[in-house]
């Protein structure tokens, strides 16, 4: 699985993704810090990279709506040091949940995910 990290999370995440073996790029490493929302989510969908962020606009279904991307996780979190996002990311990666993801919306606080499925493209 692919991901793109925004450039609003800490480097640690990326570290931890490659760690459990997935294929993480991040908006820095690719050039694209302080880019607007679309060319960002844009850049991942090209890549069929899901993109995770601390940014609510992700949220935002009317604007990105699911089955138009590879898929979007945001973090909504009253303390978005990592301490505290790193229990929420495991439990992504130990439960299979990043995985049933695809092209779709997932909004993950504390203690729990929630899931807006995307549509699958045509076959």
């Amino acid at each position: 699985m692919k991901i793109k990290i925004d450039e609003n999370l800490p480097d640690d995440l990326a570290l931890l993704l490659r760690d459990a073996e997935y294929d993480v790029a991040t908006v820095e490493e690719e050039g694209l810090a302080g880019y607007d929302d679309p060319p960002v989510l844009q850049a991942a969908a090209t890549e069929d990279r899901m993109l995770m962020s601390f940014d609510l606009g992700f949220a935002d279904i009317r604007e990105y709506p699911p089955g138009t991307h590879a898929g979007i996780v945001v973090f909504r979190l009253k303390d978005q040091r990592w301490k505290t996002l790193q229990k929420p990311v495991r439990r992504l990666i130990s439960t299979g949940a990043l995985r049933e993801l695809r092209r779709g919306l997932a909004i993950v606080d504390e203690n729990r995910v929630r899931f807006r499925r995307g549509k699958a493209r045509g076959r």
